[in-house]
């Protein structure tokens, strides 16, 4: 009886060190993997220089644009050329992907976001070739009064947003856009909240883009690989910590 309580004891007391063994080894492939995960993000601006964006059908980014405490930030002027534009694009172009950034809307103001942006001499801006993800300001903004479609975090015209989780203007803004053709998703994710669900190709997609006001527009959305976009719409707007995994 003796003999038996003993290797019992024993038992345990092996089974104790193995123990924190185990969970060490756990800890440190939980490290690996979220080191793995972090790796698949690329910064597409990391607060101190344009490096990776351009002029939309131009060359490298100056004013309007400016640096300002880790962000980028358009000042339109009051008067300009005529046929101006300060929209920005991605040096990069991509399919698959999951991008992440921060944007900020003055008052009354109006801006978003694009992917898919083909870039091209014909088309004079990003929008007659990406979809667009709205930034504005709900409150003030006359848009804003023209359909739920039109709303912050909107697929703009296709799709409303389900909650009004939108930061008023002057306060940022987190947002994620994910596109995935290869599972036919895509989805906006406001302040935490997802707040927008759509597919991206098929006859559901077709008839979302035939039922706006893109529906006679030849070459919307029509390239799957494309280069991300922030718009000029002629309103002050902050853009930052953007980043992006491929799917």
């Amino acid at each position: 009886m003796r003999k038996s309580i003993w290797f019992v004891a024993l038992a345990l007391v092996f089974a104790c060190k193995d123990k924190p063994k185990e969970s060490q080894e756990e800890m440190e492939e939980t490290v690996e993997a979220t080191k793995e995960k972090e790796s698949d993000w690329v910064t597409l601006f990391d607060g101190t220089s344009f490096d990776g964006w351009h002029m939309y059908n131009g060359g490298e980014v100056t004013e309007p644009w400016k640096l300002e405490d880790g962000a980028m930030v358009l000042y339109p002027p009051e008067e300009r050329p005529e046929g101006a534009n300060y929209n920005l694009v991605t040096d990069q172009e991509f399919t698959d992907f999951v991008l992440t950034m921060d944007w900020k809307i003055a008052e009354g103001g109006n801006s978003g976001f694009f992917w898919g942006v083909k870039e091209d001499e014909k088309y004079g801006e990003p929008y007659l070739t990406g979809p667009e993800i709205q930034v504005l300001d709900d409150e003030r903004h006359p848009d804003a009064q023209n359909g739920t479609d039109r709303l912050a975090g909107a697929l703009y015209d296709m799709v409303s947003p389900s909650e009004n989780v939108v930061k008023p203007a002057g306060e940022w803004n987190s947002v994620e856009l994910m596109i995935n053709h290869k599972t036919n998703e895509g989805h906006v994710i406001l302040n935490g909240v997802k707040i927008v669900e759509f597919p991206v190709q098929g006859p559901e997609w077709e008839e979302l883009v035939a039922n706006s006001k893109f529906a006679d527009w030849e070459d919307f959305a029509a390239f799957k690989t494309g280069k991300i976009g922030l718009q000029d719409h002629g309103n002050m707007v902050a853009f930052r910590n953007i980043k992006i995994k491929a799917l």
